[in-house]
């Protein structure tokens, strides 16, 4: 897992410039909607890289590279969260959120399921 908040590349009286990702091979995006106190995921890829940029609200993001512990982060608007094949992950909506996914390998469009392998016991909160 890996977190970073963005901040524009161009402020000008035209407003701004945000590159989101930069230099990096895409092959789908999602937008996501989500009441509050939804969970998605619970499940890790073997081929496809994904990132999260959150455009509103807030979210708590569980994560777990195999052998460690669980890691608990809040993402909020402007927050880029980055999980690599391999990695468990959940999302938990902590109130309405709209978020951006931007996927490297198999896991969307009509191939959606192809690389989810579902975890047969949910990820536990570190921190609930």
């Amino acid at each position: 897992m890996e977190l970073t908040q963005l901040h524009p590349d161009v402020i000008d009286s035209r407003g701004t410039i945000l590159d989101i990702l930069t230099e990096t091979p895409i092959e789908h995006v999602t937008l996501i909607t989500s009441g509050k106190s939804v969970v998605r995921g619970h499940h890790y890829h073997k081929e496809t890289v994904q990132w999260i940029y959150v455009l509103s609200g807030r979210l708590k993001s569980l994560t777990q590279v195999e052998g460690e512990p669980v890691m608990s982060t809040l993402l909020e608007p402007g927050h880029l969260l980055k999980t690599d094949k391999l990695e468990r992950h959940a999302l938990i909506t902590l109130e309405e959120t709209v978020f951006l996914v931007f996927t490297c390998g198999p896991r969307g469009g009509r191939n959606y399921e192809q690389d989810t392998f579902r975890l047969e016991e949910p990820l536990e909160d570190p921190n609930p």
